[in-house]
């Protein structure tokens, strides 16, 4: 049915959360998962291929119970901490679902930011490796004819940002006629910040019967009030406020007291740890541009990142990021969700994150996929409230950062 039709069919709703670990038995591989029904999942053998390819060797909690209720067909929420392998969930139910056969587009999966798309591209097209399914990535700052050309040509999974596929959906490149699945990838920031209405207008533009899955480490109790509009009975994969502490990474602050003493702090942590790679987040451009200039100017090798940079500048920074030729990023929250780069071990709140969530996102950056990270929180006296509020967010208790730091990272 139709997103309107889906809205006046829906009741408001309470949406509890549910532990993710439980009624859960430990799943050897892939070959070994089966569906609700009980019955074993015969995955396409090309599919598996690319599964075992890309060094999945056997599915994550999240994976074992969200597969499932994807191919089940049902409207699908998943909410899992940050490197559980939610990415992983819905791009391999998709290229199961896909109709190998039919050229058009089956499968929109759309992402607040173009690194988040390029992403999630990355791995839907490792993953399809030797399938015959053809992915392209829509984001704004390319060519918006090659787009055309490549949905002339038959694009069966469209991963990007929502302005870009409203484009195309509305100049009628990108036809939905046999769209069957719609990804919304941290939908908490797609459903409550600027995307909202362009989301809402793609959902009217699809046909009936389409299956919404909707994934984030958080949702909060207003988002997941909303999905009762466009979701019908979605089976729910919650994980309970105390569960997302993300327990395998060490959390600290160091007592700053003023402002101006960041920056010195910061030498002193850059010149006595020996780090893989490390993200620093700022709450604004102007301050990573700072921080970075004064960086430079003591000589101390770092790049830089946010949203008022060109999309080219960005793809350079992140490309030697990924590939370890920067070994220190300074950014905002534009890289705090979903962003996988394996190497990075510590994060660093030059700034406290104003929003409770982002803290969760951004310290989830280290610690992917049951690794070990460490996350230092840089505080003022003016933000000693608000790292007890962070605490009792998450139930957790965040130390002060002790002398022994180089042993324990």
């Amino acid at each position: 049915m139709t997103a309107e039709a889906k809205a006046s069919k829906m009741t408001s709703k309470e949406l509890k959360s549910g532990s993710l670990s439980s009624e859960l038995s430990e799943v050897a591989s892939f070959d070994e998962l089966k569906h609700v029904s009980g019955e074993r999942i015969k995955f396409k053998d090309e599919l598996l291929r690319g599964i075992y390819g890309v060094g999945f060797e056997r599915p994550s909690h999240i994976q074992q119970r969200g597969i499932p209720f994807l191919l089940e067909g049902k409207d699908t929420i998943i909410q899992a901490q940050s490197g559980a392998g939610k990415t992983g969930t819905f791009c391999i139910a998709a290229l199961q679902k896909v109709d190998e056969k039919k050229r058009g587009t089956q499968v929109i999966v759309l992402s607040p930011t173009r690194e988040l798309a390029d992403q999630t591209f990355k791995v839907m097209s490792d993953l399809s490796l030797y399938q015959k399914i053809t992915c392209h990535k829509f984001i704004g700052g390319t060519k918006t004819g090659d787009d055309i050309q490549a949905l002339r040509n038959g694009v069966q999974v469209a991963v990007g940002t929502p302005g870009r596929i409203m484009d195309l959906m509305n100049r009628r490149c990108l036809l939905v006629s046999n769209v069957n699945l719609l990804i919304l990838d941290e939908a908490d920031e797609m459903l409550s910040r600027g995307f909202k209405d362009q989301v809402k207008d793609i959902f009217q533009m699809l046909p009936e019967g389409f299956q919404v899955c909707l994934c984030s480490a958080t949702m909060s109790p207003e988002v997941l009030e909303l999905t009762s509009y466009f979701m019908v009975d979605p089976r729910q994969i919650l994980v309970p406020q105390e569960e997302l502490s993300l327990k395998g990474i060490k959390q600290f602050y160091v007592d700053v007291i003023e402002e101006q003493n960041k920056f010195m702090t910061l030498c002193d942590l850059y010149a006595t740890l020996t780090i893989t790679q490390c993200i620093i987040y700022c709450n604004t451009c102007r301050k990573v541009d700072e921080l970075s200039e004064l960086m430079i100017q003591n000589d101390h090798a770092v790049s830089s990142m946010h949203g008022s940079m060109s999309p080219e500048e960005r793809n350079l920074v992140m490309s030697n990021f990924r590939s370890g030729v920067s070994r220190v990023l300074i950014t905002t929250d534009l890289l705090a969700r979903g962003i996988d780069v394996q190497q990075v071990s510590l994060v660093i709140n030059y700034d406290l994150p104003p929003k409770d969530e982002n803290y969760l996102h951004r310290i989830g950056r280290s610690g992917r996929f049951g690794r070990k990270g460490t996350a230092i929180n840089f505080v003022t006296a003016d933000d000693t409230a608000r790292v007890r509020e962070i605490e009792d967010y998450f139930k957790v208790v965040i130390a002060e950062l002790p002398a022994n730091i180089t042993e324990l990272i």
